[in-house]
């Protein structure tokens, strides 16, 4: 494949997210929340239903592999991978930014995984801020129909942007221009940040302009601003890299934002979810699906049968979690009271 800049770029991503440490200083503030046991749950184990009718495709689990990967050469079997145990065990699935195919479409295989996975929900991506650069309905099209799409994440990286050497750093005007996107588009639209956290204030303008879906992308997992630290080569760009590891909105704090008032979207939670227990406890607090990224690559890039076994540990997860709570549906884990807080030291 080539080796312009933004292929460069995407390998670069994926060698320091497996092997340098890019965590946030932030923590997704979920282990402040614990569910209030039920010990006479009047269900049976076996009869708990997962699944979730999302945008016409029925999904099993609440589980999104958030987009990550796609346009290199390394990404090929790495998506295979996601893709096939995503159509396993029905879970939703996003690509990572497809403008690398867009500009070169001699990179699109990379990102087909429809083959893979013919029945699950699946979410192109792009930048949103591209459509300050030269895109418009056609390349949002172009991403959709390139993997058979059922919905077009339009993702948000103002910070990456500002710190990433030549980065696209024009946002002005963009709620406008998604808001076009959204009524030409023909598909559901998403807005995703990429690890640093979308308000309450923030997803009413997005749902105002007709956005189907906000994914809060909080803070606590990846800290994108130190993966780019890691590509820089000049001292005081990467001391500035890095006075922004711990920026951001908690992922809890972010999905609490939304559930609070009621902002009536698919809501997504992601943003440093590690274990079966954050993706249940975001559920819980109301997101309709649970995004992982780092947890996903890293058993995807060891072998298929790792990333079998780690979905089947966070299901057992989610299910016994509904039952200790009584809760025999997705619905019925979702908003309602079985989580006390406490306060963070």
């Amino acid at each position: 494949m080539s080796d312009s800049p933004i292929i460069s770029r995407k390998n670069d991503h994926i060698n320091i997210n497996l092997n340098e440490d890019v965590s946030s200083k932030r923590s997704t503030g979920l282990s402040a929340f614990h569910f209030l046991h039920n010990a006479l749950p009047e269900i049976d184990l076996s009869a708990i239903d997962t699944t979730q009718s999302i945008f016409g495709k029925e999904v099993r689990l609440p589980i999104l592999i958030s987009s990550m990967t796609g346009g290199t050469t390394k990404a090929v079997e790495i998506n295979q991978r996601l893709a096939i145990i995503a159509e396993k065990f029905g879970l939703a699935m996003g690509v990572g930014s497809q403008r690398a195919a867009i500009d070169n479409p001699n990179l699109a295989e990379s990102f087909k995984i429809r083959k893979y996975s013919p029945s699950i929900l699946l979410f192109a991506n792009i930048g949103a801020v591209q459509l300050n650069y030269g895109y418009g309905l056609a390349e949002c099209k172009q991403a959709v129909e390139m993997i058979d799409a059922d919905a077009l994440i339009l993702h948000l990286n103002p910070l990456q942007e500002a710190i990433q050497e030549n980065g696209n750093t024009n946002f002005s005007f963009l709620l406008s221009k998604i808001e076009e996107i959204c009524k030409l588009l023909n598909k559901p639209v998403i807005i995703k940040e990429v690890g640093w956290g979308i308000s309450a204030d923030l997803a009413e303008k997005l749902v105002n302009v007709g956005v189907a879906g906000i994914d809060v992308s909080g803070a606590g997992g990846t800290s994108w601003s130190q993966v780019e630290r890691y590509r820089l080569k000049d001292e005081i760009n990467i001391r500035v890299a890095e006075s922004f590891r711990d920026w951001g909105i908690p992922t809890s704090e972010a999905l609490l934002q939304l559930v609070e008032k009621k902002i009536n979207t698919l809501i997504i939670s992601s943003g440093g979810l590690q274990t079966g227990m954050d993706l249940a406890k975001s559920i819980a607090i109301g997101a309709n699906l649970a995004g992982m990224a780092s947890v996903f690559l890293k058993k995807a890039v060891a072998s298929i049968d790792d990333l079998s076994d780690e979905v089947k540990i966070i299901e057992k997860i989610i299910r016994i979690s509904m039952f200790g709570t009584g809760s025999l549906n997705i619905s019925q884990f979702q908003n309602s009271k079985i989580l006390k807080t406490e306060k963070l030291t």
